[in-house]
Order: structure tokens, then C-alpha cells, then sequence
């Protein structure tokens, strides 16, 4: 029996907060600023994530997958979690301008990838069969995995190791990039996309 992806995915951004409290408990981490900020910024992330998926959902994550691709989904967005782990089992606490610095930036990245998607979603309701070229993609093509990234990237950077950012950098240079490079394939059939292409960046504005 197949299930949506976004079974797979809904479920385990679902479990961020319970395995972050479990860690938490396990650990004995109550204690822990940085652990409580943590659990807030990634917990809150998977309870978004849910309500988009309900609210405004994309539709590539409707497809029906076998259990080997859905498990193979839940073990890599498992690897996010090796932040939480570190933080919890090694009592680190972030500088106060670190927790600063990470909730700016998940903030806006929270806005970006939420706000994009729903721009799109919009979109494609209301002129499907059309180039998404204004707004929030007027000068970057992938805004919401910009969000995505900046959401992420406070993760990594509260575990305070190299190892979390390794996983954000496989998943962005192993997956991310190779599927807007792929959407840029396919888009380029549209009359008006290389002008589009000549004026925005393909991800980070600015540098790529």
C-alpha cells in the first residue's frame, strides 16, 4: 500500500517537539536555555509546516510513494535532529547573541518560505498555465527554499558542531539544488522566463 509523501513528511515534522522533549527529559535538560529555544523555534517550525499542508499544500508532495521512499524521507529529516542530541547531551549554551541571531533568522526565513508558498499556491489557482514572476519571486526563483534554508540553518548553528551542518549541506547540494536546476529545465519553456532567469538569482540573492 502506498501512501502521500506528505504522510511521511506531516508525521515527522509532527514529532519535532515530542523527540526534542524526550531528549530533553532523557538528558535531564530542563535547565537548558538554549534547549528550551530549541525546542520553541523547531517545534513551532513542524506545527507550521502541518498547517500549510493542510491550509495551502503543494501539490508535489501529494504523490502516493511506496514505504521504502516514505521511511527513506523519515530518516533524513531524522538527521536534523542530531542538533537537539548534541545540545541536550553535551549541556551546550549558546551565547546570547547566537540565540539572537538564530530567532532573526528563523524568523525570516519562517516568513519567506511560508509567504512564498502561499504566493504560489495562490498563484497557480488563480492563473495556472502562467510564469510566477512577481512578489516574493520577482528576484530570487526559489524563495521558499530560501526560507527553508534560513529556517534550517539556526538549527544547525545551535548545535554548535560541524555535523549539523554537514546534513544541511548534503540535503542542500544533494536535493535542494538539483531540483531548481531541474524546475529551471522545465520552465524555460515559457516565452518570458529567460528574461526572468536574467534578472533574479537562482537561490541565495546575491550569490547564487
Amino acid at each position: 500500500m502506498q501512501l502521500p509523501h506528505k504522510f511521511f513528511i506531516d508525521t515527522h515534522k509532527g514529532s519535532n517537539a515530542l523527540a526534542i522533549a524526550a531528549l530533553m527529559a532523557y538528558f535531564d535538560a530542563w535547565h537548558n536555555e538554549t534547549a528550551w529555544v530549541y525546542l520553541a523555534l523547531h517545534g513551532t517550525y513542524g506545527a507550521l509546516w502541518i498547517t500549510k499542508s493542510r491550509v495551502f499544500p503543494d501539490k508535489q508532495w501529494e504523490r502516493r510513494v511506496p514505504w521504502s521512499l516514505g521511511l527513506a524521507t523519515w530518516a533524513v529529516l531524522t538527521l536534523y535532529w542530531v542538533s537537539p542530541y548534541l545540545i541536550t547531551s553535551r549541556d551546550l549554551h549558546a551565547a546570547p547573541w547566537l540565540l539572537g541571531l538564530c530567532v532573526a533568522t528563523w524568523g525570516v526565513g519562517i516568513f519567506l518560505h511560508f509567504a512564498s508558498d502561499m504566493q504560489k499556491h495562490m498563484h497557480l489557482q488563480l492563473a495556472p498555465g502562467t510564469l510566477l514572476t512577481q512578489g516574493l519571486w520577482a528576484r530570487c526563483r526559489n524563495p521558499n527554499y530560501l526560507g527553508e534554508f534560513l529556517v534550517y540553518l539556526p538549527f544547525c548553528l545551535l548545535g554548535m558542531h560541524w555535523a549539523p551542518m554537514l546534513v544541511l549541506a548534503v540535503v542542500v547540494f544533494g536535493m535542494w539544488l538539483p531540483n531548481m536546476i531541474r524546475k529551471d529545465r522545465s520552465l524555460a519553456r515559457y516565452p518570458e522566463f529567460a528574461a526572468w532567469r536574467g534578472r533574479s538569482w537562482l537561490f541565495i540573492p546575491g550569490v547564487l
